[in-house]
């Protein structure tokens, strides 16, 4: 018997898989503390809506026509049905649109920006008032493996001085212990399930064969999982469902969402996309943190 694919989860679903419902009392997920807030255990990701599939371009492409600012508004309005209360993504002006367009529609989510000096963006960010600025993990692993490290430290400072809480990403589990080991003052990390800026080099030399694209490791998330219960400071888990790859049927989705939440500490969060097309994603994921995840 052919297994169930994530797409036909929920049977009622068609066309875009969801519509935006009267108004109604949202559900409630479980939270945990970042600073002076409180966020939703299961928090959205950005990546869908800026083209990053982590797939192939054509999926890429799908994701930027399909999410225009009007349809943004209307999934984080959704996510708030749902319960979910904080919204992370990098920063481009359709995502402004879209959710500047959700907070005039009476969403109160809060959003966590993912940027870096590269990107020359901060200004524009913080007129979003984000409640926390983290430092790319692509850039930073860049920077790590190239001896600037201190660049990533000198980035925390300066959102610091910004008043907003500051963050690091990163996809690798030891740049992660590097940073807790050295005291930073960043208030949080976000951390990759998967490494994926490994360089073609040290995956040929892992693998004994050359690779084409990017390459998920099954035993990664344990690793990294390991890290993050060490570190005194709060983690939000990223990639934890493999871009996708871990949501083929209900049971691989029901069995990434368990391991995640039992894997970090009860004081993280966990990033997810969701890309809504074929069945109501935000509920299904919501659902599944309301299962696996429990209040602090």
């Amino acid at each position: 018997m052919k297994p169930t694919r994530r797409r036909d989860f929920l049977k009622g679903a068609a066309g875009a898989g969801w519509s935006l419902k009267a108004a109604t009392a949202p559900k409630a997920l479980p939270t945990v503390e970042l600073g002076k807030y409180r966020i939703s255990r299961l928090i959205v990701g950005g990546n869908p809506m800026r083209g990053f599939s982590h797939s192939s371009k054509k999926l890429s492409q799908h994701m930027l026509e399909y999410f225009t600012a009007p349809q943004i508004t209307k999934f984080l309005l959704r996510c708030g049905e749902e319960g979910i209360t904080t919204f992370q993504s990098s920063y481009s002006t359709t995502v402004r649109d879209g959710l500047l367009g959700a907070w005039e529609r009476g969403s109160t989510i809060q959003f966590i920006c993912l940027t870096s000096e590269r990107q020359k963006d901060l200004a524009e960010v913080l007129r979003l008032k984000p409640i926390a600025i983290c430092h790319h993990g692509g850039v930073t692993d860049s920077l790590f493996r190239s001896g600037q490290a201190e660049k990533v430290h000198d980035f925390v400072k300066k959102v610091h001085d910004s008043g907003v809480l500051a963050g690091i990403s990163t996809h690798n589990p030891d740049y992660l212990a590097r940073m807790e080991d050295a005291g930073w003052e960043n208030d949080l990390y976000m951390a990759c399930f998967f490494n994926l800026t490994r360089t073609d080099e040290e995956l040929e030399a892992m693998l004994r064969h050359r690779v084409l694209g990017e390459v998920f490791i099954a035993s990664d998330p344990a690793r990294m999982a390991a890290r993050i219960r060490q570190c005194s400071k709060p983690c939000l888990a990223f990639k934890i469902l493999a871009s996708g790859r871990l949501s083929e049927t209900e049971r691989d989705l029901e069995e990434a969402f368990r391991f995640a939440y039992g894997a970090i500490k009860p004081t993280d969060a966990a990033i997810v996309g969701m890309y809504p097309v074929f069945s109501d994603e935000v509920a299904q994921d919501a659902e599944l943190a309301r299962k696996y995840s429990k209040a602090t």
